[in-house]
C-alpha cells in the first residue's frame, strides 16, 4: 500500500476536519489504513437494519488479532441483540437511545475468570491476580481488543460509539449479563448501520502538539492552543446543533466533583464487590 508524505487535497481535508485550523501544516505519511482512521466519527443514529450474517464473528477475529501482554488473554467480550436485554442496559448506561437503536451492542470484560478456573484445575495458585497490575493487563487488553473490532467494523461501512457509562453500575451489568466473580465490563461498543438522515461528522482533536512530547514531557498547559480549540470545537458543536460549549467547561465540570462522575467513583468498592483485589 503506497504512502505519501507530502501534503494533498485528501490530506488536507482529514486533517481540517480532525484538528481544524491547527492540522495547517502538519506533514504526515498517508495510506487508505491511515485515513479510515482519521475518519473515524462516533455514530450515535442507526437503521433498523440487521448485521450481515459473520459480522460479529468477523469482529472478534479482529479483536482478538490484537496484542495482549505476556499472551494472557484476560479480555472477553458478550455480544448483546436481544432487544430487551439492551434496553435494560441502555438504563444502566444513561438511557443513551442509540443502545437501543442499534442491533448490536458489545461489552468488552476484564476477564481474571478464566485464569482463576485454569489454575483451580491444575491445582495452581493464584496469588498474582489478586495485585492491581493484573487488573490493569485485563482493562488494557480489553480496550486495544475492543479498538481492534471498531476499525474492522469501520472498514465494513458500519458505524460505532463507545459506552463508557457501562461502568456506571458495574455490579447491575455483572447480574445481568451473568458475569462471574472477577469479570469486570470495561466498555461497551455499540455496531449499526448509520442513519443517512442522521449523519455523524467528524470531531475535531485538541492539536498535535498538546498531546506530542518528544524525549521528556513538556508543558501541561498550552492556554493559546487550549484557546484555539474550544473555539474549533465551539463551532463543530454549532454545526452539529449542540451547546456551544467548547471543550474547557465541559472538561472541567467532569472532573469537578466525584457527582460529576456519574456513579463511576465507586469503582473501586464495586471492584471489591466483584472480587478483585486491588493490592
Amino acid at each position: 500500500m503506497a504512502d505519501f508524505i507530502e501534503p494533498s487535497d485528501t490530506i488536507t481535508t482529514a486533517l481540517a476536519a480532525r484538528y481544524g485550523a491547527a492540522g495547517a501544516g502538519v506533514a504526515l505519511r498517508w495510506n487508505e489504513t491511515i485515513g479510515g482512521l482519521l475518519a473515524h466519527r462516533s455514530v450515535r443514529a442507526y437503521t433498523p437494519e440487521k448485521l450481515p450474517p459473520g459480522t460479529i464473528e468477523t469482529l472478534v477475529a479482529a479483536a482478538q488479532s490484537a496484542p495482549s501482554s505476556s499472551n494472557l488473554q484476560v479480555w472477553s467480550v458478550v455480544a448483546v441483540e436481544d432487544p430487551e436485554r439492551k434496553a435494560k442496559l441502555a438504563e444502566y448506561a444513561g438511557n443513551q437511545a442509540h443502545i437501543r437503536e442499534a442491533p448490536l451492542l458489545l461489552v468488552w470484560l476484564a476477564d481474571l475468570a478464566r485464569l482463576e478456573a485454569l489454575a483451580a484445575a491444575h491445582g495452581q495458585p493464584t496469588e498474582g491476580l489478586g495485585f492491581l497490575e493484573t487488573l490493569f493487563v485485563g482493562l488494557i487488553d480489553a480496550a486495544l481488543a475492543a479498538q481492534n473490532a471498531l476499525v474492522a467494523a469501520e472498514t465494513l461501512g458500519l458505524g460505532t460509539v463507545y459506552i463508557g457509562a457501562i461502568r456506571n453500575r458495574p455490579e447491575d451489568v455483572a447480574a445481568l449479563l451473568g458475569l462471574p466473580p472477577h469479570v469486570l465490563a470495561v466498555v461497551g461498543l455499540v455496531v449499526g448501520h448509520p442513519d443517512p438522515a442522521r449523519p455523524a461528522e467528524v470531531k475535531p482533536r485538541l492539536a498535535p502538539d498538546v498531546v506530542l512530547h518528544r524525549e521528556r514531557y513538556g508543558s501541561a498547559l498550552d492556554r493559546a492552543a487550549i484557546a484555539a480549540y474550544d473555539a474549533e470545537l465551539a463551532s463543530f458543536q454549532r454545526g452539529q446543533n449542540l451547546p456551544e460549549q467548547g471543550w474547557t467547561p465541559v472538561v472541567l465540570k467532569r472532573v469537578g466533583s466525584a457527582a460529576a462522575l456519574n456513579g463511576r467513583d465507586r469503582i473501586a468498592a464495586a471492584l471489591r464487590k466483584l472480587g478483585f483485589g486491588l493490592k
